[in-house]
């Protein structure tokens, strides 16, 4: 979810270098910082338990950030260890060549992103966002099915004002009056949902080939330095993510695990037990399937970046989005 900026040349070309000093010492000192953003997920509840820490023995440094853009320049930067990303960031990461690997389906989006018209602005259909204002993070998944929603309208970038804004910054936007519409996800959405309607869902897209997911992404150099904790970290996910499934009906607004949600997040509390229902969580077994890491992320990255070069966003196309994704984690936890 989810900026990237042309610094992405470049870094790409140094990037490797860096994180190679970074990640030595982070393997050393058994520390690592972990880039997280404000999706309404179960990871939530492991962040709060200290689980990851106790199990493993290493220090965690969680960051939040506000769109999956920074977390990948902070990356190559050599700033975070493991970052949470959008698929489009993460294919927009992958195209430049960055040493990176998804290891994780965070999420499948399915209908947790979904475009909002403030009501008032006489916008009922995708069609009538012609001439509008509509704010929408750049390079992000929103962003990904927001251009599909155009163009299978019969409309183009050209045809309303598109402002590139973090959620953050969306959410001030829309409370001012400055835009008519966004695609966004929660905790935004629910805002901009309180005086808006929703035109179109992430899900509405996903079944005509265009789906969208939030990933877990680590460097190269990190893994491979410390393939023990990568293992546990997808373990305890795996048994994080199952709880939920097993459980979803006693996470109510007063209960615990929403409000290590809500800590970590900011979300409302009485927003997080439909705001995570939106969302799909794959299994272990899933998340090794053909339909994620094992091949079908890749096909998505792929088609999200033919999506970014069209958009002038990446230059050129990565020759093989698979050497970007590894199951060999997952495949280990089993």
């Amino acid at each position: 979810m989810n900026r990237l900026s042309k610094a992405f040349a470049s870094l790409a070309v140094t990037c490797s270098a860096v994180l190679g000093i970074s990640f030595g010492a982070a393997a050393q000192d058994k520390s690592v910082t972990f880039a997280y953003q404000d999706m309404m997920t179960p990871i939530r509840v492991l962040m709060e338990s200290g689980k990851l820490e106790s199990e493993t023995g290493y220090k965690i440094k969680w960051v939040k950030f506000g769109g999956g853009g920074d977390v990948i320049r902070a990356m190559s930067s050599g700033d975070v260890d493991i970052g949470e990303a959008g698929s489009s960031p993460v294919a927009a990461a992958a195209s430049q060549g960055l040493p990176i690997k998804l290891f994780w389906i965070l999420d499948d989006i399915a209908n947790a992103e979904q475009l909002v018209a403030r009501n008032g602005s006489g916008i009922k259909t995708i069609s009538d966002l012609k001439g509008k204002t509509v704010a929408v993070p750049f390079v992000s998944t929103a962003h990904y099915q927001l251009m599909y929603a155009l163009t299978e309208a019969g409309l183009s970038s050209k045809d309303v004002k598109l402002l590139n804004m973090r959620p953050p910054e969306i959410a001030a936007a829309w409370e001012r009056g400055d835009v008519d519409a966004t695609f966004i996800w929660a905790p935004v959405l629910d805002v901009a949902k309180k005086s808006g309607t929703v035109i179109a869902s992430a899900g509405d897209f996903a079944a005509k080939g265009k789906a969208t997911f939030d990933g877990i992404v680590v460097t190269d150099n990190f893994a491979g330095a410390n393939k023990k904790f990568m293992t546990t970290f997808v373990k305890l996910l795996a048994a994080t993510d199952a709880d939920y499934a097993a459980n979803k009906a006693s996470w109510t607004a007063d209960s615990k695990p929403v409000a290590a949600v809500v800590k970590w997040t900011g979300a409302n509390a009485a927003d997080v037990p439909a705001g995570m229902a939106a969302y799909k969580f794959p299994t272990l077994d899933e998340q090794a399937s053909a339909d994620w890491l094992g091949g079908g992320a890749a096909k998505a990255l792929r088609s999200t970046a033919e999506f970014l070069k069209d958009q002038g966003r990446v230059t050129e196309l990565a020759p093989d989005y698979a050497a970007f994704v590894t199951d060999e984690y997952v495949k280990a936890a089993k």
